[in-house]
C-alpha cells in the first residue's frame, strides 16, 4: 500500500478561514484534524493543523514507520497558519503525530492532534485516525422532548460520577467498567435511584489518571480508557432511550503541561497566553488559554459544540469559571496586572464565556450550560443581552459551604449558627441555581459527607438524612456525587470502587432507599421544582426559631393545592405540640419523614392526619400542631 501525498485538496473554504481568523467558527472539527475521505477514487486521510510559527509540519504514523520526513504537509498561502495535506491509503485506527519544527530556535516537537477524535490509551499519547460518523442513534424521542427535562421549571436531580472508580471488577485485576458495561449497570442504578440526569467528570482525553480528567490534552477525543468513541455514543444513546439526561464536565479554564499536548505547540505560546500572569496557573500547575486570540476561541467553542453535536450531550458543566473571570485568581499582590479599566476582571475571558453560551444555545436551545462559579460575580445566569454571562445554571457554592458548616456543629451549638441555615434564601433567586454536593467536598482530607456529621452512628445517619431532605426541598436543582447516596465512610478514592459492600448494612441500604424515594417524590411534586428560581415558589413559614434549631417553609407551584409544607428540626430533641401557621383549613398528611423507621429512623412523627385549626400563627389564619422528630425533616401536604 502506498502512502503518497497529494496537495490539490482542502477541506477548508475561504469562509472557513475567515470565520476561523475572526473567532466565529464554531465547528472546526468538521475541517481540522484527520478526516477519512476519497479523492478521485482514492481512499485516504486529509490532515489539517494550525501551526503558524512552524517552519515545517509532517505526519508521522504507523503508515510510514513514524518517519519524520516522508509526509510533509503544505502551508496554506492565506496567512491562516494552517498546514494540510492528503495521504492515500491511510486507514481507520492507525496512530499518528504531527512532527513540528519551529521557526524559532528550530524547536522540534512531536504533537498529538488537537482535533483528534480518538487517541491511544494513556500512558501512550499518539492520536488515532477515527471517524465519529456512522453511529445509528436511537434517541430521537428523547432529543425531541429533552427541552422539557432541561428546563428551569423541570425536576433536575443529577448523579455526579467518575467513570473510572464507580464500580471496579475486583476479580479482574480491579479494572474499571467499559462504556458498554456502564450502559447496563449504570442504567440499572439510575433507574433504581430515580435520578433525572447523570454528570460525567471529564471524558476528554487526559494523560494522568490522578487528575480525574481535569488536565486535558484531547478536547475532541473521548478517553480511550473505557472504549472507543462509538462505545461512549452507545452509553449515551441507551441512557437517552431510558429518559436520562447526560451532562459532561468540560475544562476550558486550563490545560495539561504534557509536551505531546497543546503547550508550546509550534514552538511558541499558541494556545496558552504568552504572559505567565495570564497564561500559567500557579495553583494547578497548568497552562491557561489565551482567550483574546480568535483562533483559540474558535477551538474551544468548537470543542463544546462537538460534544453536543456528535455525542448528543444534554448539558455542559464548565469547570472553574471563577479562575477564568478574575486576573488575580490564586495570585498574590504583584503577581497579576489589572485590566485596562484598573479592575481584576479578565475581560477577554468574560467575552469568551458570553460568546460560548451564545453560540451553544444558538445551535441547541434545549441544552443546559452550567457554571461552576464560586464567587458573587453578578448575572452568571442572565442573558448576555443585558450584561449577563449567559449560562443556564450556576452551582450554588454558598449554600453548600453554609449547609455543610451548619451540619458539622453539634446540635447544642447550632442555635448560634442559625443564619447559616437561612442566609441562602436571601440570594436563592438571584440566579438559576443548582445545589451541589460534589466530588470536591469528599476529597483532600475534607472527609466524607457522613463523617462531616456530628454524633454517634445513629445521629450521624439522622443528620445526613435530614440534610438530604432539606436539600431536596430547598429551591434549586440537585446534584450529589457518587458514594454520598450510600453514606460512604471513606473519602472518594479515584483508584478504588465505591464501597458498595456497605449496602449489606441496613443503615446504608435504607439511607439509599430514602434518597431513591426522595428523588421520586421530588419528580412527582411540582411544587418542589416548578418555580425553583422565582420568589413565588418559596415562602417562609418561620425562619427565626433558632432556639429550637427549626425552620419551616412552603414550596409552591402555580396550583395552591400542590403546595408542600416543610418542617426541619436540626435539634437532637423531639418537639411535641410544635405549631406552624398554614394558609388553609382542612387536613394535612405527612408525605415524607426522614426519621421514618423504613430509613432506620427513630419512628417519630405524625402517622395520622393533622387538622388545621383556626388559630392564627406566623401571620396565617390557620395552624397545625405536629410532632417534629429530632434531627428530622418532614414534608406535609393538604388533603383535598
Amino acid at each position: 500500500m502506498t502512502h503518497d501525498m497529494q496537495y490539490n485538496v482542502s477541506t477548508l473554504s475561504d469562509l472557513d478561514i475567515y470565520l476561523f481568523k475572526e473567532g466565529n467558527h464554531t465547528k472546526l472539527y468538521e475541517k481540522f484534524g484527520a478526516h477519512t475521505m476519497q479523492i478521485e477514487g482514492v481512499d485516504g486521510v486529509h490532515f489539517a493543523v494550525w501551526a503558524p510559527n512552524a517552519q515545517s509540519v509532517s505526519v508521522r504514523g504507523d503508515f510510514n514507520d513514524y518517519a519524520a520526513d516522508r509526509h510533509p504537509l503544505k502551508l496554506r498561502e492565506d496567512d491562516s497558519g494552517i498546514w494540510e495535506g492528503f495521504i492515500e491509503g491511510v486507514e481507520q485506527g492507525l496512530t499518528y503525530k504531527y512532527h513540528i519544527v519551529s521557526r524559532f530556535h528550530h524547536i522540534v516537537h512531536d504533537k498529538s492532534d488537537p482535533f483528534a477524535f480518538f487517541s491511544e490509551k494513556p500512558s501512550k499519547s499518539a492520536s488515532r485516525i477515527w471517524s465519529v460518523e456512522g453511529f445509528e442513534w436511537q434517541d430521537e424521542a428523547w432529543m425531541k422532548a429533552r427541552h422539557k427535562c432541561n428546563a428551569h421549571d423541570s425536576p433536575v436531580s443529577v448523579y455526579e460520577m467518575h467513570l473510572g472508580s464507580w464500580k471496579r471488577k475486583v476479580e479482574e485485576e480491579n479494572r474499571y467498567l467499559t462504556y458498554r458495561e456502564l450502559a447496563v449497570e449504570l442504567l440499572a442504578y439510575l433507574k433504581q435511584m430515580h435520578y433525572t440526569h447523570v454528570e460525567f467528570m471529564p471524558l476528554t482525553e487526559y494523560p494522568y489518571f490522578g487528575s480525574w480528567g481535569y488536565q486535558v490534552t484531547g478536547y475532541f477525543s473521548a478517553t480511550a480508557r473505557f472504549g472507543e468513541p462509538q462505545d461512549l455514543m452507545y452509553l449515551i444513546d441507551v441512557l437517552h432511550q431510558n429518559g436520562f439526561g447526560v451532562i459532561m464536565d468540560w475544562v476550558p479554564s486550563h490545560f495539561a503541561v504534557d509536551m505531546h499536548g497543546l503547550v508550546n505547540f509550534d514552538g511558541t505560546a499558541l494556545y496558552e497566553h504568552e504572559d505567565p500572569q495570564k497564561g500559567f496557573h500557579p495553583e494547578w500547575g497548568s497552562y491557561i488559554f489565551n482567550y483574546g486570540r480568535n483562533e483559540v476561541k474558535s477551538f474551544l467553542i468548537s470543542s463544546a459544540m462537538f460534544w453536543l453535536d456528535k455525542y448528543h450531550i444534554d448539558g455542559i458543566r464548565v469547570d472553574a469559571v471563577a479562575s477564568m473571570l478574575y486576573l488575580n485568581y490564586a495570585r498574590k499582590e504583584g503577581e497579576w496586572t489589572p485590566n485596562v479599566n484598573g479592575g481584576n476582571e479578565n475581560l477577554e475571558a468574560v467575552a469568551f464565556l458570553r460568546k460560548l453560551n451564545e453560540s451553544l444555545y444558538g445551535e441547541f436551545s434545549d441544552i443546559m450550560m452550567i457554571a461552576e462559579e464560586s464567587t458573587a460575580w453578578p448575572m452568571v445566569t442572565r442573558p448576555t443581552s443585558i450584561g449577563g454571562l449567559g449560562f443556564g445554571f450556576k452551582w450554588n457554592m454558598g449554600w453548600m459551604h453554609d449547609t455543610l458548616k451548619y451540619m458539622s456543629f453539634d446540635p447544642i451549638h447550632r442555635q448560634h449558627h442559625h443564619h447559616q441555615l437561612t442566609f441562602s434564601l436571601w440570594y436563592a433567586f438571584d440566579e438559576h441555581f443548582m445545589l451541589p454536593l460534589s466530588h470536591d467536598e469528599v476529597v483532600h482530607m475534607k472527609g466524607s459527607l457522613i463523617n462531616k456529621m456530628p454524633g454517634d452512628t445513629n445521629q450521624k445517619f439522622a443528620n445526613l438524612r435530614a440534610m438530604y431532605a432539606y436539600m431536596m426541598a430547598h429551591p434549586g436543582k440537585k446534584l450529589l456525587f457518587m458514594g454520598g447516596d450510600i453514606a460512604q465512610y471513606s473519602e472518594w478514592n479515584f483508584e478504588e470502587s465505591i464501597d458498595w459492600h456497605l449496602l449489606e448494612d441496613p443503615y446504608h441500604a435504607n439511607l439509599q432507599k430514602m434518597l431513591s424515594d426522595l428523588n421520586l417524590l421530588y419528580r412527582n411534586e411540582r411544587a418542589l421544582y416548578q418555580h425553583d428560581e422565582k420568589h413565588i415558589g418559596f415562602e417562609w413559614i418561620d425562619d427565626g426559631d433558632y432556639q429550637h434549631n427549626c425552620i419551616s417553609f412552603m414550596r409552591k407551584s402555580d396550583l395552591p393545592d400542590e403546595t408542600v409544607y416543610v418542617a426541619c428540626n436540626f435539634a437532637d430533641e423531639t418537639w411535641e405540640n410544635y405549631r406552624i401557621g398554614v394558609p388553609y383549613d382542612g387536613e394535612y398528611v405527612e408525605l415524607f419523614n426522614s426519621q421514618c423507621s423504613e430509613y432506620e429512623g427513630w419512628n417519630i412523627g405524625n402517622p395520622l392526619s393533622l387538622q388545621a385549626l383556626k388559630e392564627p400563627m406566623h401571620g396565617r389564619e390557620y395552624s397545625v400542631t405536629l410532632t417534629l422528630p429530632p434531627l428530622g425533616v418532614i414534608y406535609l401536604k393538604r388533603v383535598l
